[in-house]
This record gives C-alpha cells, sequence and structure tokens, in this order.
C-alpha cells in the first residue's frame, strides 16, 4: 500500500521544516558570535541535530515508497 500525506499533514511539514531552518540558521551565527567555549558547544551540538532533523523531515517529502 502506497502512503501519501494529505494537503493539511504537507503543510504541517513545511511549517516545521521552516522553523527548522530558521533555527538552524540562528544556531550557526550565534555560535560564531560567542565567546564562551560551553556555550559554543551547545550551540554547535544544536546546529547538528537541527541538520538530522531538518533531513529526516524533508524524507516525509520526497519519499513515496511502498510500506507495509
Amino acid at each position: 500500500m502506497t502512503k501519501y500525506l494529505g494537503l493539511h499533514e504537507t503543510l504541517d511539514l513545511h511549517e516545521l521544516l521552516t522553523f527548522k531552518n530558521l533555527c538552524l540558521t540562528k544556531a550557526t551565527a550565534m555560535s560564531v558570535l560567542a565567546q564562551d567555549p560551553e556555550l559554543k558547544a551547545i550551540l554547535s551540538e544544536d546546529a547538528a541535530t537541527g541538520t538530522q532533523h531538518i533531513q529526516e523531515l524533508q524524507k516525509f517529502l520526497t519519499e513515496r515508497s511502498d510500506r507495509a
């Protein structure tokens, strides 16, 4: 059975992607400006996690494979 996203689900995913991209941009920009090493590490970790989340969300929009 092929699963497709409904219109509202697609719009929700786009909204989440926009928000995650904004968070990633902010974390990346602030990590450059931060002087505290611990804060830099937290922001860098947040940027890495945000990148993974964005890639996972994009899979929902691009994959149209058969699933059981």
